[in-house]
């Protein structure tokens, strides 16, 4: 047996008991086993990146654990849709919530025609950057600036082509103007034929000069005084009959023979020549002046100067001063008014003087004749001559007052 005593200096020991195993079961509120600790909350997995998916598996080939909160089965959270949880509206900054998807402007989709304006747009903005941009579109702008000049061109130039400057500048006053009806000829019942032509259908013929002949074209060779004193009988029987001193009468039946001679087709009247003559300066009495036995009116007849004041155009000198006597502007000149630079074109020397005088009124009524002839009218054809007395003043109260005399004139040496 053996010794059983205690050992000097040796303190007794308590034995504790040990503590039991924890079953199978889990800890047993009797055995005094201390309880098991609650599970510590998972880490929220980061949003995968693209091509990632949430239930994507594991290097090992296991599937993830869901997070607490997380459905079952490794479907990932819906995140970014419109309901969103309440609670993250009162998250803190910075404390993990759900993320709300934010479209891009270039997701958009515009409506169809915006969408392909738009497009358009961009590519040309893109091909203008290439070399080939860079060339042609130069050569577009150059082309339709081109093609807009012709077209306006095609529209304005022939517009002032065939806007003829007149040749004498109406003054009288304007007021109302009683237009004949269209067809109409000066004298169209009673109206005198020129000497030595043909009456047209409708028109009764009119009384040859004196003694049945009918003057030409100037003679040839030594001519004594002025050649259209040939008609000096004829102007003194007619002239009394009209109102018209028998040396202007002289001048328009000269004017009158000579166009019957050398534009047969144009057929001009004395009457249309005396109607112009006296609208325009009274037979070359206007301003004072008299019409001597030449044939010139004295003193010379000078328009009112064209500075396009009251009425008149506007037309700079164009002479020096040669016919009109100003060097800053043109003014009709002459017994039947014509403007410098018109003269210049169609001035004639009737009198064989040897000088174009457009004060002298046998050169000037031999002129005003071939300006209203030109362009090959016709002066029985109502049309042509209103075309001509509208170019020669392109005012209608002149070419009625014109219209309404020539009538007169032409009723009148019929008594």
């Amino acid at each position: 047996m053996g010794d059983t005593r205690r050992v000097s200096g040796e303190e007794s020991a308590t034995v504790r008991p040990l503590r039991p195993a924890t079953p199978p079961d889990g800890p047993l509120g009797s055995s005094g086993a201390a309880p098991e600790p609650a599970p510590l909350p998972r880490p929220r997995r980061p949003v995968p990146d693209d091509g990632d998916t949430a239930g994507a598996a594991r290097p090992d080939g296991a599937r993830p654990e869901p997070a607490p909160g997380e459905p079952a089965g490794g479907e990932p959270a819906k995140i970014g849709t419109a309901e969103s949880d309440p609670a993250d509206a009162g998250t803190a900054k910075g404390a993990p919530g759900r993320r709300r998807r934010i479209p891009f402007a270039h997701a958009v989709r515009l409506p169809p025609p915006r969408q392909a304006v738009a497009g358009a747009a961009r590519a040309t903005r893109a091909w203008s950057r290439r070399p080939s941009g860079r060339l042609t579109l130069p050569g577009l702008f150059l082309f339709a600036l081109v093609a807009a000049t012709g077209a306006v061109g095609a529209v304005v130039v022939p517009s002032a082509v065939r806007q003829t400057r007149p040749v004498a500048v109406d003054a009288t006053e304007p007021g109302a103007v009683v237009v004949p009806a269209p067809g109409a000829l000066p004298g169209a019942t009673v109206a005198p034929v020129p000497p030595g032509v043909t009456p047209p259908v409708g028109l009764p013929p009119t009384t040859p000069p004196p003694g049945g002949a009918t003057p030409t074209a100037p003679a040839a060779g030594p001519v004594t005084g002025r050649p259209a004193d040939a008609l000096a009988a004829w102007a003194q029987t007619t002239g009394a009959k009209v109102g018209v001193s028998p040396v202007a009468m002289q001048a328009y039946g000269y004017a009158e023979l000579v166009l019957a001679e050398t534009n047969r087709s144009c057929q001009l009247s004395w009457t249309t020549l005396a109607a112009i003559g006296y609208v325009e300066s009274r037979h070359g009495q206007a301003n004072g002046a008299r019409l001597g036995s030449t044939g010139r009116a004295e003193p010379e007849i000078i328009g009112d100067p064209l500075d396009g004041n009251g009425g008149r155009m506007l037309i700079r000198d164009t002479d020096r001063g040669l016919f009109d006597r100003d060097t800053t502007y043109d003014r009709a000149i002459g017994p039947m008014q014509f403007i410098p630079t018109t003269w210049q074109e169609i001035g004639a020397d009737a009198d064989n003087d040897g000088r174009k005088d457009p004060h002298d009124l046998d050169d000037a009524a031999l002129a005003a004749g071939k300006y209203l002839c030109k362009g090959g009218r016709n002066m029985t054809v109502p049309g042509d001559w209103w075309g001509a007395i509208l170019s020669y003043n392109d005012v209608r109260r002149y070419a009625t007052d014109v219209f309404d005399k020539a009538n007169e004139y032409g009723r009148a040496s019929r008594t």
